[in-house]
């Protein structure tokens, strides 16, 4: 048995900067080096393995038992997803259904921005709320590569556009750890993500926009934007408010589909937006769409949201849980002790086969073989095909997987987050950036709460800031990161055949991550301070109210700085939108 250590170095500030340099290689890896996604993983991976073995002490067995689990993990069901969703939509391409599905999205508008806005956008943050993990990326970004944007372009825009429902996704998991680990009601917790989340749920559209077209793309259908997003944002806010954790996502984006959909029925902008290699002709049907064959092309999808949307309701998923298999992970179950509670951390992988959002998807699938009247033969093939064309992008998320394992058992993570929990009054404007950190390292949100989530509370309660907070925006700040996880980018890569293509991806989204996270910090550390009345159950007591009060006149310092900070980072981020709209042309 081994005693997680935290500062190993005997100061906090020369252990996390050991502890950060796998996460300094990866980007290195990917943004500078361009190096495939399969193999940054892999070596980012071993690296961290010497660093815990050689500076942590942890015993190499444990170390490497630690890092097989989490690639066992990232295999299933992270992998088990990806394969499922990419064979779903490659059903709907080999029946011939797909065309369908892109003449009824035309029908609605054939300006891209729109169709970005309604699928990337609106559709991907139902699927986040549905099932989560690698579910809408992989499903909305090949969707639009079927409608013919550029597979890196359509990878990217939906990993963006991905942001804002993360923190509620699969069916409000994130906000429900995030109350277990830290103590904290989660219900409080998902009213306080509602009140920073909206603001950033209502800009993204008009961002993507903005990378697409620019500021005069904004001004043609910043309308429709404003819809999407608004009703996206409104519904966010009052879900999370007045209903809790479970199901904002669900309910936002159906506001938002449903608006803009409306909307769009209504109203046309007045030029029609293509990318500079398509005709700039109006859209004209390639097939005489009926009801029927519009509902019979879309019944993968309907199915789709119909299934995973089961999966994840409670009493669904009680039953399905009771076939599932556990055991603990040889070696490193009850081999690690947490020095917090001298208790061993247990190891239990769980194979959930059949309610995992995989299988769901899976269901769904062979449903669609019978509706389309697909061979079982040819859909076999089908299968074996796309398992062969996703072997790069399992070896990635794998890796990756095994990295947020090892960084987590050995105490790097945490190490990383007790570095960053020194900076006092100014930690309300830091907390998102643990958010960020964990989502990067793990891919997940609810990771990030369940490593950082008791962290940031405490520290809150030690500088007098409420934890509900610094607690929210760890979840607030984690959805800023899931556009650069590379386990995001892999997913994203496999599902629009860009296997190989993984530092061209994280080059295009690591500067609107760095941006948006810039924003959340700020919105953060202002509800600390002069926004505090934002903050659900403000109750505390005089001494903290003092406190508030001197961090106030801090806070202010703090905010013009910061200001400049985020102006720096979004005229960086709109200096390069030429080269964003480039993607576009190749």
């Amino acid at each position: 048995m081994w005693t997680q250590v935290y500062d190993p170095m005997g100061n906090i500030f020369l252990s996390a900067a050991i502890a950060v340099i796998p996460i300094l290689y990866l980007f290195w890896a990917l943004a500078i080096q361009k190096m495939k996604g399969y193999i940054a993983g892999l070596t980012t991976t071993t690296i961290a393995v010497f660093i815990a073995i050689l500076v942590y002490g942890m015993p190499a067995q444990v170390a490497i038992a630690s890092t097989l689990q989490g690639a066992l993990y990232g295999l299933f069901p992270i992998c088990w997803i990806v394969i499922t969703a990419v064979f779903l939509y490659n059903l709907t391409v080999k029946s011939g259904q797909f065309e369908v599905i892109k003449d009824s999205i035309a029908s609605i508008t054939d300006d891209r921005r729109l169709q970005a806005l309604l699928i990337a956008f609106s559709f991907g943050a139902f699927l986040e709320g549905a099932a989560g993990f690698g579910t809408p990326v992989a499903i909305s970004a090949g969707m639009l590569v079927g409608l013919g944007f550029n597979p890196l372009y359509a990878a990217g825009l939906c990993l963006i556009a991905n942001t804002a429902p993360v923190a509620f996704g699969g069916i409000g998991i994130p906000i429900i750890v995030a109350g277990q680990v830290s103590g904290i009601d989660d219900f409080t917790i998902s009213q306080m993500v509602g009140r920073q989340l909206p603001f950033l749920s209502v800009f993204v559209p008009f961002w993507l926009v903005y990378i697409m077209s620019g500021w005069k793309g904004i001004k043609e259908v910043w309308p429709a934007a404003l819809v999407a997003g608004g009703a996206f944002a409104i519904g966010q806010w009052w879900s999370s408010n007045y209903l809790g954790a479970m199901l904002p996502d669900i309910i936002s984006s159906l506001c938002s589909i449903i608006a803009l959909v409306i909307f769009l029925k209504s109203w046309k902008p007045k030029n029609i937006w293509r990318f500079a290699d398509e005709p700039s002709a109006t859209y004209k049907a390639t097939s005489n769409l009926t009801f029927k064959k519009v509902l019979k092309a879309w019944s993968p999808f309907i199915i789709l949201t119909i299934m995973v949307g089961d999966w994840g309701m409670k009493s669904v998923n009680a039953v399905l849980e009771t076939v599932s298999i556990k055991f603990a992970f040889p070696i490193i179950h009850n081999a690690v002790i947490n020095p917090a509670n001298n208790q061993p951390i247990a190891a239990i992988f769980k194979l959930n086969w059949l309610s995992a959002a995989g299988t769901a998807i899976l269901i769904s699938c062979f449903i669609t073989m019978l509706i389309v009247r697909m061979p079982l033969g040819q859909t076999m093939g089908i299968f074996w095909d796309t398992v062969k064309s996703l072997k790069f992008p399992m070896v990635t998320i794998a890796s990756v997987l095994g990295y947020a394992y090892i960084g987590n058992s050995s105490g790097m993570t945490y190490t990383m987050g007790m570095a960053l929990a020194t900076t006092g009054a100014l930690f309300p404007f830091f907390s998102p950036i643990l958010g960020w950190l964990g989502v990067f390292i793990t891919g997940s949100d609810t990771s990030a709460n369940a490593v950082f989530g008791k962290l940031q509370g405490i520290t809150a309660d030690k500088i007098g800031v409420d934890p509900v907070l610094t607690v929210a925006a760890n979840s607030s700040g984690g959805v800023t990161g899931k556009m650069i996880s590379p386990q995001s980018i892999a997913v994203a890569c496999a599902a629009t055949g860009l296997v190989g293509k993984e530092s061209d991806l994280f080059r295009f989204t690591v500067k609107h991550s760095l941006f948006f996270l810039a924003v959340v910090c700020v919105i953060t550390f202002l509800q600390s301070t002069v926004l505090y009345w934002m903050i659900p159950v403000y109750q505390k007591g005089a001494a903290a109210v003092a406190a508030a009060a001197v961090n106030m006149s801090d806070g202010w310092m703090l905010l013009g700085i910061t200001a400049v900070i985020v102006a720096i980072l979004g005229f960086s981020v709109m200096g390069r939108t030429e080269d964003n709209r480039a993607y576009s042309k190749r």
